[in-house]
């Protein structure tokens, strides 16, 4: 089955918001350098709250991009890591914020252009 985002009742639509979202892009290239805790995370992403967190990271598991894994013992530890989906997303999203992070200088000028103009 194929999706069409540009359909208004296609699920795709939902799947493409968690996944474009601020907090769905820097968690899944977060998580595309191995599994992490749940504090792990929170200070990797700067700025993300634990409401939001906990959010996207349930968002991301029911479209299967993430696997949350329960390590038995006294401390109850669990990871996140990314499923065999989940990676392919990764990597395609690392170069999209790749290619922000190295281009930030003419996005930056773009916007000191925008600000500058009249209305």
């Amino acid at each position: 089955m194929r999706g069409d985002v540009m359909s208004e009742h296609c699920p795709s639509r939902e799947v493409l918001k968690h996944v474009t979202s601020r907090w769905g892009v820097l968690l899944l290239v977060a998580l595309g350098d191995g599994a992490h805790r749940f504090g792990e995370l929170r200070r990797k992403v700067g700025g993300i709250s634990e409401r939001m967190l906990i959010q996207t990271l349930q968002w991301l598991e029911q479209d299967g991009f993430v696997q949350r894994v329960a390590h038995p013992g006294p401390s109850q530890r669990v990871e996140y890591r990314l499923t065999p989906l989940g990676e392919e997303i990764s990597a395609r999203l690392h170069e999209v914020v790749d290619w922000v992070e190295c281009n930030l200088d003419g996005i930056m000028a773009g916007r000191s252009l925008h600000v500058q103009a009249p209305a």
